[in-house]
């Protein structure tokens, strides 16, 4: 079948209210998407998913929600007032600016990386492989600029008073300063992790490559903090289980891979992303970072506050080594829908388009139908009455039964269940797997535990 593209997986989730152009009535706002009623049940249920691994079933990872305004204290021990920033270049023909890194990574499909590139070297490749300019198609570049992406604004009622203020860039800096707090509350030993998953901001000049890289995105991650002499095993650990979770998603491993970086931060003894490889060619997924002591130490000398811990059993004090691991719900959800999204051609010879989510994250795990409205309709509503209470369900009484079959297999909905005579008449309903297009029949009181069972995230 023909390969999908960015173009094609946009048109299909803007017609099935999966995702929609932000301010799309003002004629759109540049690397911003609404999460329409379809997407936005697939995007929680990947964060409930990730929740569920990283955090329910690990008794030494605990979860935080941290405001994003911060101190303005916190963005000069993280760094990134001083030198957070982007390699980016203007086009002199059309005006409009471009990551330098960006532009080379998607104009070799994701076969170089750039983050080991300096400013001169990107410039050098550049201009050797004639790489245009997305937007105009010109080769007219300014030089390499470093740019810091942060949004700022301002705190006070007053203009002339107000304090400036920073929308964050990433929400680690919310388990870092809250370290103490959940330490001491809920007594945790090390080694223990700190979870949230939040809104982060930057103010990114990018391609449009979809959901890939926007101006506010939601990040799920977590800081484990340990010894020195336990990091680098569970940074390892790590880079494991994240790569388990992405395949535990229905996510075949040969559109997988680990990539270890080229060039560290100097605080850094190592960092690796697995990357997929997205309709724009492989890029990065998910980051796995060793920081070593780096963010306490820093938190420490800027805020004054003892950050050390004490070990209950030696009382030995210690600044923990902190192990990273970090994963966009928004670029997950975008490569679930790559992954899922498949062109069928069927016997009759029609083509169906089918999502086969893992149907833990699928957004409604179940259509009811009757065959005939005016027949079966009232039972049917019946049947919704209890499977909505246990499951994000869909009604559909329009059209054909096959159209409707279509619809649902078009978001991804691993079952449909029809109404007809015998349902009246035996208590019995047709269920339909998406995936197979088989047809059971099972009583209605059978309906709830069949469906639970199937729905499971192992």
């Amino acid at each position: 079948m023909s390969k999908l593209t960015m173009d094609k997986l946009v048109a299909l989730c803007k017609n099935r209210g999966i995702i929609f152009p932000g301010s799309e009535i003002y004629g759109g706002f540049a690397n911003t998407w609404d999460f329409g009623p379809v997407g936005v049940e697939l995007k929680n249920n990947v964060k409930k998913a990730w929740w569920k691994r990283f955090v329910q079933e690990d008794n030494s990872c605990y979860g935080v929600d941290a405001a994003i305004l911060m101190n303005p204290r916190v963005w000069e021990a993280s760094g990134h007032i001083q030198s957070f920033g982007d390699p980016k270049m203007d086009c002199k023909n059309c005006k409009t600016r471009h990551r330098a890194d960006t532009i080379i990574e998607n104009f070799s499909k994701g076969t170089v990386s750039a983050e080991g590139m300096t400013n001169e070297e990107m410039e050098k490749y550049i201009a050797e492989h004639d790489i245009k300019c997305p937007n105009c198609g010109k080769r007219d570049w300014t030089s390499i600029r470093k740019f810091n992406p942060m949004f700022i604004t301002s705190r006070g009622t007053l203009e002339e008073d107000a304090d400036k203020v920073y929308l964050r860039p990433e929400t680690c800096q919310g388990e870092y300063v809250n370290f103490l707090n959940v330490q001491r509350t809920m007594r945790a030993k090390i080694p223990f992790a700190i979870a949230q998953i939040g809104k982060s901001f930057r103010n990114e000049i990018t391609p449009g490559n979809f959901l890939f890289r926007t101006i506010e995105f939601e990040q799920m991650e977590l800081q484990m903090f340990c010894k020195e002499e336990d990091s680098m095993n569970i940074y390892n650990n790590y880079k494991e289980k994240a790569l388990k979770f992405v395949k535990d998603l229905n996510v075949k491993e040969e559109n997988l891979r680990f990539h270890d970086h080229d060039k560290l931060a100097h605080y850094a003894k190592a960092a690796c992303d697995i990357q997929y490889n997205f309709p724009i060619g492989w890029q990065e997924l998910n980051g796995i970072h060793h920081r070593s002591t780096w963010d306490l130490s820093r938190h420490q000398e800027y805020s004054g506050k003892n950050l050390q811990y004490t070990d209950p059993f030696t009382n030995e004090k210690y600044t923990p080594n902190v192990i990273e691991y970090s994963i966009g719900a928004d670029r997950l959800t975008l490569l679930l829908l790559c992954e899922a999204y498949d062109e069928q051609q069927l016997e009759d010879g029609e083509t169906r388009v089918v999502m086969h989510f893992h149907p833990a994250i699928a957004p409604y795990k179940v259509a009811v139908m009757p065959l005939i409205k005016k027949l079966h309709g009232e039972k049917a509503e019946e049947i919704l009455t209890i499977l909505n209470k246990e499951f994000m369900t869909q009604y559909d009484e329009s059209g054909s039964i096959g159209k409707r079959y279509r619809r649902q297999d078009e978001i991804g909905t691993p079952y449909c269940v029809t109404i007809d005579d015998d349902t009246i008449n035996n208590g019995t309903v047709t269920i339909r797997d998406r995936d197979t297009m088989q047809q059971i029949t099972l009583k209605v009181e059978e309906l709830v535990e069949y469906i639970k069972e199937k729905i499971k995230f192992i």
